[in-house]
């Protein structure tokens, strides 16, 4: 179990990047700047809050990728369910930690973070089982298209925008965890080597 830590590099990698998003979401859950909209006449604000999901899922692709396949084959722990665990942990403080900062903030920005946290860790799941280096890829991809095309017109997001919805729309929500959900069964199911 200690090797397994060292070379998903849990103390090293995977704690300061929870502990970066942490202080990221508590000092700075309401702080934007203007971009120009693609789609839309006017600017669209884009939040710091937007962002900070992939520090997690960056991290997470990262660690996960540390991995030797001959070696964890042969082994005698399950080595895909523990990184299942790994990443539901990760996933569940920062979630966690968003609700928190945003109920006594009052930031809606903030609980934000910790529900796309859990659409983007799922999509990262979902593209490392296609191909490693999509894992990392997607969800970067995926906050600059709604950054730039995500908006119909001025605070109005198109439905695919699922990381603009307001937190409080429980759809959205659901679909968050439906992928979630879909990334951890999916690699569960696949094998790296």
């Amino acid at each position: 179990m200690t090797l397994w830590f060292k070379v998903r590099r849990v103390q090293g990698l995977l704690v300061p990047a929870v502990v970066f998003f942490v202080v990221i979401v508590a000092v700075a859950h309401d702080q934007y700047v203007r971009l120009p909209g693609l789609l839309s006449a006017g600017g669209n604000r884009v939040f710091l809050m937007q962002l900070t999901p992939l520090i997690i899922t960056s991290a997470l692709a990262h660690s996960l990728a540390q991995g030797v396949p001959e070696i964890e084959a042969t082994g005698q722990r399950k080595i895909r369910v523990m990184d299942a665990g790994l990443v539901t942990a990760s996933v569940a403080i920062v979630a966690l930690t968003s609700v928190v900062a945003g109920s006594l903030a009052g930031s809606q920005e903030a609980t934000m973070a910790g529900r796309n946290t859990l659409f983007l860790a799922g999509l990262m799941l979902l593209a490392r089982a296609v191909h490693e280096q999509a894992a990392s890829a997607l969800p970067v991809g995926w906050v600059f298209a709604v950054m730039f095309i995500g908006y119909r017109d001025f605070h109005r997001p198109w439905p695919w925008a699922v990381t603009l919805h307001p937190s409080s729309f429980l759809p959205t929500l659901g679909l968050c965890l439906l992928v979630f959900v879909a990334g951890l069964a999916v690699h569960a199911r696949t094998r790296r080597f």
